[in-house]
């Protein structure tokens, strides 16, 4: 998966040229906050911000396990979800709402508009006012455009002290080596992480769309005492969210009174039927969900044998569930029994055939095995569902090599060396080149 940096969406010459323009002061940096109707400095425009989440979302909802494959589930949440962005200060953005299989505690937004939350916040819930809060919170971290502003910031910085090659050069990613990748519970690195200020405007504004809504303010205030409570309780259980989304019992405080102050007769229903009626399904799966959350925190600790009891206990009661399956194949591979984890990434590809973080895992397996064949295929087909990530040329030139095909392999290594020319996958394309006598040393 390659890390969004400040610079992710953003060609090497669009970057340079607009690094030049901003350290000569020929680009003013201004623009209209869509929320406060002031003048911020900007250095991304709106098209910029949609483009950087198209780009990157993908890999991120890829990291997640997907999208959720429960539809009427998926449905509700983008209904309720486009409901409240028609009442945003940013009511024509592309916005796209949707559940992914990730059983960690989180919900994130992307600058474009893509708003997604996990199954395991979703069990938190106890409504839908509550739901609607926190669809309205990530909405407020878009219209106020959060994550532009930082990477404006990140922007002029580079260019102020010179830093631009060296950002720009450095493009190496952080898929190289699953087992990296083993112990996380979830994939943080394309999201952007909020200050106090970022998320007081952004709770300002979520109370303020889901009240416009027809909420009952109280489904906020019972999201900030659900947040008050894990942050107290169960911070490793977390740890993303709050990394992200810092928590404090002043951001509570302001919810209660700014439910009382602002909307002191409001009458708005909580919608709690209607949210039991759709997350069912969900909540059936509780017990598989918070097994693999367990199974998570022992892979974290690396206590492997621990972690596949846990993913054991979720696939009894969830035998085909795609998380489930592709948790245990990663517990497998960290265990180096890479056959039952080609086994377990095989059910995976079964189950959500249209995802593809399972075929990256059956083809590290298959590479561990020999199978380098099996494993071409595997990131042929990675690539068809997440296409134009840089390791994946790199992923197919080791399984030529294996198979013993240099010329193959080759033209692979010198394709990925074009995106990437750093880091240790960058170096060993580059020895096997000068070893085949393509390149000179």
């Amino acid at each position: 998966m390659k890390a969004m940096t400040p610079l992710s969406g953003m060609s090497r010459r669009d970057f340079l040229r607009l690094s030049t323009l901003a350290a000569a002061g020929l680009l003013s940096g201004c623009a209209t906050n869509p929320v406060t109707g002031e003048s911020q400095f900007m250095l991304m425009s709106e098209q910029q911000e949609i483009q950087i989440d198209r780009q990157n979302s993908p890999y991120q909802l890829s990291a997640d396990y997907g999208i959720t494959q429960d539809r009427r589930l998926e449905a509700y949440i983008d209904q309720t979800g486009k409901r409240l962005a028609g009442l945003s200060h940013r009511p024509r953005m592309p916005y796209r709402f949707n559940v992914v299989n990730a059983t960690y505690i989180n919900a994130y937004a992307f600058p474009g508009g893509t708003i997604s939350t996990t199954r395991g916040i979703l069990l938190k819930l106890n409504d839908e006012g509550e739901l609607a809060s926190l669809l309205g919170h990530e909405l407020g971290h878009v219209n106020a455009r959060h994550t532009a502003r930082q990477m404006s910031q990140a922007m002029l910085t580079q260019a102020l002290v010179g830093g631009a090659a060296a950002v720009v050069g450095g493009q190496s990613s952080a898929l190289g080596d699953l087992t990296a990748q083993l112990g996380s519970i979830g994939a943080g690195a394309l999201l952007a992480s909020y200050s106090r200020d970022n998320e007081r405007e952004a709770d300002d504004l979520g109370l303020r769309y889901m009240a416009a809504a027809g909420y009952n303010p109280k489904g906020f205030v019972g999201l900030m005492d659900m947040l008050r409570t894990l942050n107290k309780q169960k911070p490793n259980a977390v740890q993303m969210l709050f990394s992200t989304h810092p928590m404090s019992d002043e951001r509570y405080q302001q919810a209660v009174n700014a439910s009382r102050t602002r909307y002191p007769q409001a009458k708005g229903s909580l919608y709690r039927e209607r949210y039991m009626d759709h997350t069912a399904g969900l909540r059936r799966m509780r017990a598989a969900i918070e097994a693999m959350q367990n199974g998570e925190k022992e892979m974290a600790r690396q206590d492997y044998d621990s972690a596949a009891a846990q993913f054991q206990q979720a696939l009894k009661s969830a035998p085909r569930d795609y998380t489930a399956n592709l948790l245990m194949a990663k517990c497998r591979f960290a265990q180096k029994k890479f056959k039952q984890t080609e086994r377990y990434a095989a059910t995976a590809k079964q189950t959500y055939p249209g995802e593809a973080q399972s075929y990256l895992v059956s083809g590290f397996a298959r590479i561990k095995i020999g199978r380098f064949d099996a494993a071409f295929n595997d990131f042929e087909a990675y690539d068809v569902r997440l296409p134009k990530n840089p390791e994946i040329l790199f992923l197919k030139g080791y399984a030529q090599e294996g198979a013993g095909r240099k010329k193959e392999a080759s033209e692979f290594y010198i394709a990925y060396l074009k995106q990437v020319n750093q880091g240790p996958q960058a170096e060993h394309a580059y020895q096997r080149l000068v070893q085949w006598g393509k390149i000179k040393s």
